[in-house]
């Protein structure tokens, strides 16, 4: 009777243990707006590249919603949501940002989705080595900016998606990262 008791309990604290550990470990999803943004500590040599607006006509990753902007009509009408182009791997968001990689031409794609007053960052990790890089939109809210790199075609990239305060140069939580993504689009 005692031995059925003690298991009972066991897996009463399992399960406890296991549901605390699984609301304090998911991360924030895209829409989730949080309380207070957390700084994230980033290496000192990371090097912050701006991204740039896709080609008038070029298809983006996916849509942003449609809301109000403090970007230029120019760069809107270059920067707006096409169809999705089913080219872009590692599909990744956080609160106010999207992210994904394209791997014919090594494109990293970078999606403002929240009028915040800070940019989509997108941050590119290697397998071999390379030294991190942060593709930054500061196009304004429902833009995409393009970062255009080239990776060794035999490694793997990783995203990590966070947010991007230009007035103090620093980057703040929540944050999402992708899988390990293969540089020549091949899993």
């Amino acid at each position: 009777m005692r031995e059925n008791w003690r298991s009972k309990v066991s897996v009463l604290a399992a399960a406890s243990a296991l549901a605390l550990s699984a609301a304090t470990a998911t991360p924030a999803l895209a829409d989730d707006a949080p309380e207070t943004p957390l700084e994230v500590q980033m290496p000192t040599d990371v090097k912050i590249v701006e991204g740039t607006a896709p080609e008038p006509g070029t298809d983006v990753p996916f849509p942003v919603y449609e809301t109000e902007t403090t970007a230029s009509a120019d760069a809107m009408a270059s920067a707006k949501a096409a169809p999705p182009s089913g080219t872009c791997l590692g599909a990744t968001a956080a609160y106010g940002s999207n992210g994904c990689f394209q791997h014919n031409g090594d494109i990293v794609w970078a999606g403002d989705t929240k009028k915040d007053g800070m940019s989509a960052a997108v941050g590119v990790y290697t397998d071999y080595g390379r030294a991190e890089e942060v593709c930054v939109n500061k196009l304004g809210v429902n833009t995409w900016a393009t970062c255009n790199k080239d990776y060794r075609e035999t490694g793997n990239v990783r995203l990590r998606i966070l947010r991007y305060d230009g007035d103090t140069g620093k980057f703040y939580q929540p944050e999402a990262w992708s899988g390990w993504i293969p540089v020549d689009g091949k899993y």
